[in-house]
């Protein structure tokens, strides 16, 4: 039965029942849900892989694959400071380093000044076409495509490595609450909003992640400049969340509030994302650069 699929989960015996046809997944991402709370892709059996259909998903990694020298080398975990150039490894989720030499601020993504990644001047999402005039001889054309896919690489490496790391930090999120409840007086209840943050935070770079393998292959029009103000949104969204989220106990019952609120408006920019995205996408308004 077409319709009906077993859920890859291990040690999960559901199986789950999706209506999309094999035609209509260039155009829609079947992601299912088990009464397991494992959710995938109907399609491909990948993990949720929203927004990017599983025809890309299956371009994506294979690049990644032929290039994996090139990917080794831009994952790698540790950068310099772009003021001291002391060398800095990151050891948590969130892109705001702080060099402990010097105390620059910067973004581990584009090595920018962290004071404009909360304002108008925010461009870290978007890859910067150069002029026809720079792109004359073939060697800089392929110089300029690797630039590029350096570019959505390097971010999609990023928040896959982010993502583990926010899950190392889930692990301990458990004796984070017992901490917090013992220190601050808060009942065992009042404490589940750390535990509410840490399952979005994941579930936000999953997206994340994802939206940059989407954002490879996608022509330069409007519809792509929405679709980038809405990553850029979320993206901002998550890294408030992440840094919040990790500041030391002591500190996390006078953020209760703002980490909650936070925590909401993270849920509410991944919806608004990802149903807009979804849209455009069924309704065949997206251009890929490659065809």
């Amino acid at each position: 039965m077409p319709n009906l699929k077993w859920c890859p989960a291990p040690n999960c015996e559901f199986a789950v029942r999706c209506g999309v046809k094999q035609r209509d997944l260039d155009r829609v991402v079947p992601t299912v849900h088990c009464a397991c709370s494992f959710t995938f892709c109907f399609g491909c059996d990948v993990g949720n892989h929203q927004p990017c259909p599983c025809a890309l998903v299956k371009k994506w990694v294979k690049k990644c694959k032929d290039d994996s020298e090139t990917a080794n080398w831009i994952s790698a975990n540790t950068k310099e400071c772009p003021k001291c150039q002391s060398t800095i490894e990151k050891n948590g989720g969130c892109n705001h380093m702080t060099c402990r030499k010097c105390k620059h601020e910067f973004c581990w993504m584009c090595l920018g000044p962290w004071s404009e990644h909360g304002t108008s001047w925010y461009n870290c999402n978007r890859f910067e076409e150069k002029g026809s005039s720079d792109a004359r001889d073939t060697q800089t054309r392929s110089r300029q495509s690797l630039e590029r896919y350096l570019h959505y690489y390097n971010r999609f490496a990023n928040h896959e490595q982010s993502a583990k790391l926010d899950r190392d930090l889930f692990l301990k999120t458990e004796k984070m609450m017992v901490n917090l409840q013992s220190q601050s007086g808060l009942s065992w209840i009042e404490v589940q909003f750390l535990d509410t943050a840490s399952h979005t935070l994941q579930e936000c770079r999953q997206t994340l992640k994802w939206t940059y393998a989407f954002a490879f292959y996608l022509a330069r029009n409007n519809l792509t400049e929405i679709f980038e103000d809405n990553q850029r949104d979320l993206e901002m969204a998550v890294e408030n969340l992440s840094e919040m989220f990790e500041k030391p106990i002591s500190e996390l019952a006078g953020l209760k509030v703002d980490i909650l609120d936070k925590t909401s408006y993270c849920n509410k920019r991944r919806v608004i994302l990802l149903s807009d995205t979804a849209e455009n996408l069924k309704a065949g308004m997206f251009t890929s650069i490659f065809t």
